[in-house]
């Protein structure tokens, strides 16, 4: 006789999610909305009845595909969403400070911002790109460029 949906779920909690706040951490003993209604580590098709939704198929359990609910098990009971910032201007050194000073400041996400060029597939040296390099993001015309963006910058700590 195979498990019952409610057996995989302690199994779950018992294993991936535990192992997960063991890792990561847990913010909270106990999360609640802003009217005090406590929420669940996890809703399952107990509470989704009459929205036709088939949990196995749609939905998942977190950190399993198809990771409709997050890509960790804990999600931000672990930690908290990432604080990430868009950011890229002028050549890849002037960016490669900006992105240490926002790393220094408690960002945890990164992004690079072309620029016009760069988006196009344009070298920074060609006609077209006259006047438009480095303007509205960084400039990028090789791999050294991208190392030079990231050069100190510890990757392992950035999402």
């Amino acid at each position: 006789m195979g498990k019952t949906q409610k057996d995989i779920i302690e199994d779950w909690k018992r294993t991936d999610l535990a192992k997960d706040f063991k890792k990561r951490g847990r913010r909270r003993k106990e999360f609640k909305t802003e009217s005090e209604i406590p929420v669940d580590d996890l809703y399952t098709s107990d509470y989704l009845d009459g929205l036709g939704f088939d949990e196995s198929k749609d939905l998942g359990l977190p950190g399993q595909f198809p990771y409709t609910r997050g890509i960790y098990p804990a999600m931000s009971r672990a930690e908290f969403w990432i604080m990430g910032q868009y950011a890229g201007f002028g050549a890849p050194k002037d960016t490669n400070q900006r992105f240490k000073y926002l790393l220094e400041q408690g960002q945890t996400g990164l992004a690079i911002a072309l620029d016009l060029p760069t988006q196009l597939g344009l070298d920074s040296d060609h006609d077209l790109a006259l006047g438009e390099v480095g303007k509205a993001g960084v400039a990028i015309s090789s791999l050294r460029d991208m190392e030079e963006i990231f050069d100190g910058i510890p990757l392992s700590r950035t999402r």
